[in-house]
């Protein structure tokens, strides 16, 4: 549904997008990861039109972007877009008539959404009395509202509470159903562990990674990593090498790569004689994966 192509862009001596490459394809949720920098939120605007790629082709549909490509993308930023003094149908049909929808059409989106999102029996409700998690639903209900084939979702449950961030989730498995293309950017790696078919990790503005988690998990070549608690960290880590397994350390812990699962008796006893104050066996996680693919870059 997407192409993006060896998309550049600059700012002056600063390169923010190196030869940026991917695609999604329609009813495919796909993350792009990356730190603050690494040329996300450039992205972004390039794809909406808001500012032009120094050189590289992104098409739509097979075609190449134009103004008229662009109104096949609905939007919703980290920041919700709506008026606060409007109702959230109010919201809607205005929105909808920017986009050159009819009136007829803007009611008929307008209800369509509202109950797409959950949000039918606020539709005469004031956007600024909704709760947090009922904004962010009308503000991904205005990114819908011209029927959009590719959505683009900013960060979409950031200060969310846990109960919120499940609805957003159900809405986004929603969208997929529909057979919708959708680009999510988060920080929050459970999230896109959890909703994305395919995921793009990038950094100072190139893609360093990218397939389903499957695929990525050949960063971290382990069965199972064990994060460990000791006093004595050098004697463990000496133990760890002498075993042939990789070892990390993720802030404060200290986690070892095993290359097939074991039992925890049979791990401790393989660090017999070194003090381990507690052990937590766990499955490769896009976290570590993230963390391995751009610590060294």
């Amino acid at each position: 549904m997407l192409e993006v192509r060896k998309i550049c862009k600059s700012y002056g001596k600063k390169q923010v997008l190196q030869d940026l490459s991917f695609a999604i394809q329609s009813g495919e949720v796909y993350g792009l990861l990356g730190p603050n920098g690494a040329g996300k939120t450039t992205t972004i605007s390039i794809l909406c039109g808001l500012i032009q790629s120094d050189s590289g082709i992104i098409t739509m549909n097979g075609q190449n972007s134009s103004g008229a490509s662009r109104s096949l993308i609905g939007v919703a930023p980290q920041e919700n877009i709506f008026y606060k003094s409007l109702t959230c149908e109010e919201n809607l049909r205005f929105f909808g008539q920017l986009y050159g929808l009819s009136d007829e059409m803007c009611r008929k989106q307008a209800r369509y959404c509202l109950d797409l999102v959950g949000l039918s029996d606020r539709a005469k409700s004031i956007a600024d009395n909704l709760s947090g998690g009922m904004q962010r639903r009308l503000s991904m209900a205005i990114a819908l509202v011209h029927q959009p084939q590719l959505v683009i979702l900013d960060e979409p449950t950031t200060g969310l509470d846990i109960e919120a961030r499940y609805e957003i989730w159900e809405l986004i498995r929603n969208l997929r159903s529909q057979d919708t293309a959708i680009l999510l950017t988060t920080h929050m790696l459970d999230e896109a562990e959890r909703l994305c078919q395919r995921i793009g990790i990038i950094k100072q503005g190139s893609l360093l990674a990218e397939g389903n988690l499957e695929e990525l998990r050949q960063y971290v070549p382990a069965k199972e990593i064990v994060l460990v608690c000791t006093s004595t960290e050098d004697l463990a880590i000496a133990r760890a090498i002498e075993l042939g397994y990789e070892f990390r350390h993720y802030g404060r812990e200290l986690a070892f790569w095993l290359p097939r699962a074991m039992e925890l008796k049979e791990i401790l006893e393989q660090f017999d004689g070194i003090k381990i104050d507690s052990i937590v066996r766990q499955p490769v996680r896009l976290e570590n994966i993230y963390v391995e693919v751009t610590r060294n870059v």
